[in-house]
């Protein structure tokens, strides 16, 4: 197996193995617990690890207290996520104390502040704040080429050298235009039409009715990794959850794309993996 595939099995395992503790948890003592908050646009997400970074816990909460990667119900935000720790405490009989959270790509000087105020008043030691990409890609292990999260607002974009982030970029299109497109065909209310997309099912149906959108976002895709030796690109994010996605990128990028198990899972894991022992000063 060569070192790709390899990297693409182990975070394909590392996921399923979360999706597992997600139902139910691993109840075994720890001596220290390693906690990811992904506040999403459309879905809050906090996994939780063990000493030995594996996947112990883990709850989800669809919500709109994210929008265009910006938080704009801080109150909301904070409600969540803390009953999102309260629900896994109760199940490991413990109490989470370190966690980490990540913000798209060049926000940190508009957001990183709120983002590090929701986790700490919902009781957590903040120890890490990095961009989603470079969190998702503590799970993909990339050397070369981008990791595109794809999320509700906007669509991230960390081009990696030799395993370093060298560009990062962020520009709204994402899940929510998705919804807005749905609603505005079938003609229903634009929570409907988000409950809609979410059902695998239903994606050989809605797949051509999003596909300008898709296109759009190949295109935001591309006007940042040309000229930049980009060879493969990874897909992460819960939008990139929609089946036959990357078929429309690859072939409108002309790059190598490539969409993980569960694509809405890995940079939640990968903020955990970031997460230490130490409170961020």
């Amino acid at each position: 197996m060569s070192q790709k595939s390899l990297n693409h099995h182990n975070s394909d395992l590392f996921v399923k193995e979360f999706e597992k503790v997600i139902e139910k948890p691993k109840t075994e003592k720890s001596k220290v617990y390693y906690t990811g908050i992904d506040l999403g646009t459309a879905c809050v997400v906090i996994s939780v690890l063990n000493e030995y970074h594996q996947p112990v816990a883990g709850a989800y909460k669809y919500a709109d207290v994210v929008r265009d990667g910006m938080v704009v119900d801080y109150i909301g935000a904070i409600k969540i996520v803390r009953e999102l720790k309260q629900e896994i405490e109760e199940k490991l009989k413990t109490e989470l104390i370190y966690g980490a959270a990540a913000i798209p790509p060049g926000t940190d000087v508009l957001d990183s502040g709120v983002v590090r105020n929701v986790v700490e008043a919902a009781g957590f030691v903040l120890t890490n704040v990095l961009d989603e990409p470079t969190a998702a890609n503590k799970v993909l292990n990339i050397q070369n080429g981008a990791v595109v999260d794809i999320g509700g607002g906007t669509t991230g974009i960390s081009i990696l050298k030799d395993g370093e982030v060298v560009y990062i970029a962020d520009e709204a299109t994402g899940g929510t235009h998705f919804s807005l497109v749905l609603s505005g065909s079938y003609g229903w209310p634009f929570e409907e039409a988000e409950v809609f997309k979410r059902e695998k099912k239903n994606h050989k149906e809605i797949l051509p009715i999003l596909k300008p959108v898709i296109e759009k976002i190949s295109s935001i895709i591309s006007r940042h990794t040309d000229h930049r030796d980009v060879r493969e690109i990874h897909l992460v994010g819960g939008t990139s959850c929609l089946t036959g996605i990357e078929k429309i990128i690859e072939k409108r990028t002309g790059i190598t794309t490539y969409k993980p198990r569960n694509p809405m899972f890995v940079t939640p894991l990968g903020i955990a993996l970031s997460c230490t022992q130490e409170e961020l000063e």
